[in-house]
This record gives C-alpha cells, sequence and structure tokens, in this order.
C-alpha cells in the first residue's frame, strides 16, 4: 500500500499520509484545522458554488468549524452554527443526538444549544463539513437541524471520499480515493 496521497484542489496541493481505518480499509488523512491558505481558497471556491439563498451555514466540531468561519464571512453571513460532540455546562436545554463517524470508532453525539436552536427554527441553513464520506455524520445534522424545524437547503465539504463521490445532493470540491490494506 502507498504511504502517501497527492491532493489537488484548484491550485494547491497537499501530500497527505495514508492511514489505516480498518483492517482492510485506509482513508487519505486530510486535516484541514491549521491550514489557513486551503481554508479561505476552499471557501472561496465553494461560495461559488452556493447559489441558493440561505439564512445560515452549520457545521459539526470541529474540522468544519474553519472553513464555516471563512465561508460565513465569504457570503456575508455573520453568524454560522456548531454543533458540538457533547454538552456543555454553558448550553440552555441542549438538544442531542446520537452519531457515528468513519473515522471515529465509537459512538459520539451531536449536540445544538437550545437557543441556538430557537435562531434556527423556520431558517434556511446549509450544512458544511471538511470531509463527507458515509455520509453518517451528514445525516446526523440533518436530523438534528430537522428536528429543531431547520430547513436544510443544501450540503457542502471539501472533498468527498467514498460512497459520497456519487452524491449530488452535495457541492463538494473533489474527491479523495479510498485504500485497500493487504493483509500481511
Amino acid at each position: 500500500m502507498q504511504k502517501e496521497y497527492e491532493l489537488t484542489i484548484g491550485k494547491l496541493k497537499r501530500t497527505l499520509p495514508i492511514i489505516p481505518i480498518t483492517d482492510t480499509a485506509a482513508i487519505a488523512s486530510f486535516v484541514l484545522l491549521g491550514d489557513a491558505e486551503l481554508t479561505r481558497y476552499a471557501a472561496q471556491e465553494l461560495a461559488k458554488r452556493i447559489n441558493i439563498p440561505f439564512d445560515y451555514l452549520v457545521t459539526l466540531e470541529s474540522k468544519g468549524i474553519p472553513l464555516a468561519q471563512e465561508l460565513s464571512m465569504i457570503t456575508h453571513h455573520p453568524r454560522y452554527f456548531v454543533l458540538r460532540k457533547s454538552v456543555k455546562a454553558y448550553m440552555r436545554n441542549p438538544i442531542a443526538i446520537g452519531m457515528r463517524s468513519i473515522t471515529t470508532d465509537y459512538h459520539q453525539q451531536l449536540v445544538l444549544d437550545g437557543c441556538d436552536a430557537e435562531q434556527l427554527r423556520g431558517k434556511r441553513v446549509i450544512i458544511v463539513d471538511d470531509v463527507i464520506s458515509t455520509g453518517g455524520s451528514l445525516a446526523s445534522a440533518e436530523h438534528l437541524l430537522k428536528k429543531v424545524g431547520a430547513n436544510v437547503v443544501q450540503r457542502c465539504s471539501i472533498l468527498a471520499e467514498g460512497r459520497a463521490t456519487s452524491r449530488d445532493d452535495c457541492v463538494f470540491l473533489n474527491t479523495l480515493p479510498m485504500f485497500a490494506v493487504k493483509n500481511a
């Protein structure tokens, strides 16, 4: 199995390590956190592809946060919301649902502060994430947002991998291959 994958997003290139996630599968590990250049470029490119009116952006903790921040500023939407992975002491009437992700081997949850839920009720929202793979996190986010009365009008990410590459309900900039792990 190769050890690295060269990713190209528009004019930018990144070398990603290939990391096994199961005994038979590996992914090119894409970490947006700390890459300000790529975050800004990806937000600019995604903004060009969003052609539907919306009120707010919503992202999942934590790697989607810098992307949502940049996209929020570029699209002139000064407020965005973050679905957290645990209940925080400052939250009032938090609303939580369970979720699973391809990159975590344990059950997680998504949590929305009750005050944020009130602001999102009846609003048109776009879910923003760094990578969409199995779609599990995205589906959980959409379920939580529908539960609080928000209307998800678009889904977008920088990358799609695995089954997500054939989705037509998501805007993304490029694809990432999945890799087979050969038994030693």
